[in-house]
């Protein structure tokens, strides 16, 4: 149940790819054959400093006409604070052996096109290579080097992951000062003996190739389950961590010690202080990917991100940090996942480290001033039941499994003679939905309000029109937006015919519950977000159309999930309540827990589609 409660996001037009849902087979191979790895061998020199210069070299054998338009065109991403990017060589090798060469006029570089909240260590330019006269049983031959500056003083680390395609050659070479140790784990590669020579000590792991299942929808990171390698010269995280808190300047200047002080003046409780002045880092220091200095992983000094009044996670995670400071509240950067990883590697690498939120030890409590859609006191859900870096104590932590959200709804369908509705819909979302949804109105033009109503008739096959509206959106707690409007078609009269019994006009129930089946067979863990929700309809017939049949009640209850559906007739009336609570205790179903459910989803299903039975005259 992929973000459990999500009624308003579907209204709001959030997420919509959440809902793209595909009843596929778990165990469908998910190699892609169109295309052969004859050659990727990756070497990479590394200096006393911790910068290095590696050298890729890569031979794509295209077997399928559908890899050209994928594969032809190779995009070489690289930061440009960090590193420089240099092709060696690129060129179509044809069957018989002639080579088309790459020109300079056909390797382009542009500017990555900066998405919101991006992760706090990209800042990448693209050096996209266009391949000429490619076909069918063509090679493409690339060799390219980088060379990097280091991220920490000193250190190295790197985290590769092998490719869903056929593989013949997949090497990595790592040639260190002899005096530098190199820690491993290697998950499907095989590694070789070292070999030393002149002051140097050279590492190679080579993948050893293997079937690949799909991913699956929802699914943890393939690097929660699959083959990596990951190579670090930091001896532990606690060390790791130490390196990032070295650099980070959360100095209480007076400017923040007097902003701190007058957010705070009207609280007593240092929770209240904390989440007023996590609020208002969130709502006033605008996400820009900022870098300065040594290295991506450095924030900002805490007094320039106040005065510019823009920075990264890691900017504001300083201010935040100054800021507590100044009001005696001791806090630390938590380095974390942002997105579907739940395990860190066991060496310590960044790895799948990404972002960086604030910890509060002595309230036990995570804040992500990064978060501008989600209230002070809940996080982004890409970011709970994770494990986190603290970066003060060299410490690892772990944010809250679940956290409070409940969604109440209630839909009136009033219903003409000719089939067509009109219906008022009211939503309360609370909990850490309620800001979300507030923030996602409140970016919406009215006009883009109304079209989502036709796109949210359009996908239960109806045709019609409304408006959304709602209470304050700069307000703050728990949330209530309408939907009115009218349906043309929603009973095919003069009948006899089944109307869906909708409870929700925009999914909710329905809409959870049919996003947890979207793997009819699993064998991967995948994300699942607890919640409560309870839903109200109201179907009020016109005189000349009869209710013939209506489904019966429904009570079903699991470790995990409750539900409960009744049909109650009230005259001409047909009056529908449901209620679903799932309480899984964590943000990760298990696929034993889920094989455990799917006889209670499968109950579920069949009464959410389930009909009420009307006939006209």
């Amino acid at each position: 149940m992929k973000h459990l409660a999500l009624a308003p996001l579907r209204v709001l037009g959030m997420l919509g790819c959440l809902f793209m849902f595909n009843l596929a087979q778990a165990r469908d191979d998910g190699t892609d054959a169109s295309v052969t790895i004859e050659k990727d061998v990756r070497h990479t020199i590394v200096a006393e400093d911790g910068s290095y210069e590696r050298t890729i070299d890569l031979v794509y054998l295209i077997n399928e006409e559908r890899a050209i338009q994928a594969v032809a065109q190779q995009s070489l991403y690289y930061n440009r604070t960090l590193e420089s990017l240099d092709v060696l060589q690129a060129y179509t090798q044809k069957p018989d052996g002639r080579k088309v060469v790459v020109s300079a006029g056909q390797i382009k570089e542009q500017q990555e096109p900066q998405s919101f909240q991006a992760p706090m260590f990209h800042d990448h330019l693209v050096k996209t290579v266009i391949f000429p006269d490619v076909a069918v049983g063509d090679r493409l031959v690339l060799s390219f080097k980088r060379q990097g500056t280091a991220l920490f003083p000193g250190q190295f680390e790197d985290l590769v992951m092998p490719q869903f395609n056929p593989t013949q050659q997949f090497s990595l070479i790592y040639d260190l000062p002899e005096s530098v140790k190199l820690h491993a784990e290697a998950k499907g590669f095989k590694a070789s003996s070292p070999k030393a020579a002149a002051g140097r000590k050279v590492y190679q792991w080579d993948y050893v190739p293997a079937g690949n299942a799909r991913i699956e929808l929802d699914a943890v990171a393939y690097s929660d389950y699959g083959n990596y390698l990951a190579v670090s010269t930091f001896d532990s995280y606690s060390a790791f961590a130490k390196a990032y808190a070295a650099r980070a300047n959360s100095e209480v200047t007076p400017a923040i010690r007097t902003l701190a002080q007058s957010l705070t003046a009207n609280h007593d409780k240092p929770k209240d202080k904390a989440l007023a002045l996590s609020d208002w880092v969130r709502r006033n220091i605008r996400y820009v990917a900022v870098y300065i200095g040594a290295g991506g992983v450095v924030p900002n000094a805490a007094d320039t991100v106040l005065r510019n009044r823009y920075g990264d996670c890691k900017d504001q995670v300083a201010l935040l940090e100054a800021l507590l400071a100044a009001v005696n509240i001791s806090s630390t950067p938590a380095l974390v996942n942002l997105g579907n990883a739940y395990t860190l590697p066991k060496v310590p690498t960044l790895g799948v480290i990404n972002h960086a939120i604030t910890y509060i030890p002595s309230l036990d409590l995570y804040l992500d001033p990064t978060a501008e859609s989600i209230a002070s006191g809940y996080l982004p859900v890409p970011v709970l039941d994770k494990p986190t870096l603290l970066a003060r104590s060299g410490t690892l932590g772990h944010t809250p499994a679940t956290q409070p959200g409940k969604i109440q709804s209630r839909t009136n369908f009033i219903v003409a003679s000719s089939g067509a509705a009109d219906f008022r819909h009211v939503s309360t979302i609370d909990g850490w939905e309620a800001e979300l949804t507030r923030w996602g109105i409140r970016n919406m033009r009215p006009t883009e309000r109304d079209l989502m109503v036709k796109q949210i008739l359009a996908d239960y096959g109806q045709t019609g029109s409304g408006t959304i509206s709602s209470d304050d959106l700069d307000g703050s707690g728990a949330f209530t937006m309408k939907v009115n409007g009218r349906s043309e078609n929603l009973a095919n009269l003069p009948g006899p015919i089944g109307v869906p019994t909708l409870s929700s006009l925009a999914g909710g129930i329905a809409q959870s519950v049919f996003g947890f089946f979207a793997e009819k067979h699993r064998t991967q863990a995948f994300t699942c977000v607890a919640g409560v929700m309870q839903e109200t309809a109201r179907y009020d017939f016109p005189a000349e159309v009869k209710i013939i049949a209506s489904p019966t009640a429904v009570n079903l209850k699991e470790k995990y999930l409750e539900y409960s559906a009744e049909y109650l007739r009230e005259g001409n009336s047909l009056i529908v309540n449901r209620r679903f609570d799932f309480n899984y205790p964590r943000s990760v179903c298990s696929i034993e827990d889920y094989e455990a459910m799917k006889p209670m989803v499968e109950a579920m299903l069949n009464d959410l589609n389930s009909q009420v039975i009307v006939q006209k005259g």
